[in-house]
C-alpha cells in the first residue's frame, strides 16, 4: 500500500441542541491505529460516521492523503471500509453469499481470496448456513472476512470486538496488526482496550460531556 494519512481538524458537531464533538483534533498515519474510548455518549460512534462521511460536521475538516474528503467522497470511500456495530448482513443470505455481494460491488475477487479470508476468521464450516440461523460472534466473523476482502487502506471499526469470546477477540486484535504491518491504518471505537501491539497504537479519550 502507499503511503496514508487521516487528518482530522478542529471537527464539531451538534446532534439538535448537543454539541457532540468539540474542536476534535487527531492525525493517523500508515501503520498506525487510533483508539477512541470514552464514555456512553462520548461521541465515538458519531466520530466515526463523520470521518467516513455518514455524518457532515457543522465546522471542522477531514483530510485523506492531504486532500478533503468532501471532495471527492466517491474516490475516499473506494480506500476505506467502515464496520459499523451490527454487521451489515442479510440475514436470509448465507456467510458465503454475503461477502460474495456485499464486497462484489466494490471489487471483484477470486474465489480463493473469499476462501482465504474466511479461513482467517475461522468462518469456513459454518459459512453456507443463512445468516440468520448464525450466532451473534459467528456473524461478527462473516464481517471481519468482509472487512479483509475490501483490501482497503483505512479501516474505521465500531465495537469490532462485540459479541467475540477471547479466542475472536484476540483475533481482531491479530488482523488489526497485520493490517498494520502492511501499511494499512485503523480506528476504532472501544469500550475495552484492543488485543492490538503497543507499537503504532494511539489512543484518542472523548468526552461525555
Amino acid at each position: 500500500m502507499s503511503e496514508a494519512m487521516l487528518q482530522v481538524e478542529n471537527l464539531h458537531l451538534w446532534r439538535g441542541e448537543r454539541h457532540v464533538l468539540r474542536g476534535v483534533g487527531f492525525s493517523v498515519n500508515s501503520g498506525e491505529c487510533l483508539q477512541l474510548s470514552g464514555p456512553n455518549g462520548a461521541g465515538k460512534t458519531s466520530l466515526l460516521r463523520t470521518v467516513c462521511g455518514l455524518s457532515y460536521p457543522e465546522g471542522g475538516q477531514i483530510r485523506w492523503r492531504g486532500e478533503d474528503v468532501h471532495r471527492d467522497l466517491p474516490g475516499f470511500h473506494s480506500q476505506m471500509a467502515y464496520l459499523g456495530h451490527e454487521p451489515p448482513l442479510k440475514m436470509e443470505l448465507t456467510g458465503r453469499e454475503n461477502l460474495h455481494y456485499w464486497v462484489g460491488v466494490r471489487r471483484r475477487f477470486a474465489r480463493s481470496e473469499l476462501e482465504r479470508a474466511l479461513e482467517r476468521v475461522g468462518g469456513q464450516r459454518w459459512s453456507d448456513r443463512p445468516v440468520r440461523t448464525l450466532s451473534a460472534g459467528q456473524k461478527r466473523r462473516v464481517a471481519l472476512a468482509g472487512l479483509l476482502l475490501m483490501a482497503v487502506p483505512l479501516w474505521l471499526l465500531d465495537e469490532p470486538t462485540t459479541n467475540l469470546d477471547v479466542e475472536g477477540q484476540q483475533l481482531v486484535g491479530t488482523l488489526i496488526d497485520e493490517h498494520l504491518a502492511a501499511g494499512g491504518l485503523a480506528m476504532a471505537a472501544v469500550h475495552h482496550p484492543l488485543a492490538v501491539s503497543e507499537r503504532g497504537l494511539r489512543r484518542l479519550e472523548l468526552g461525555g460531556g
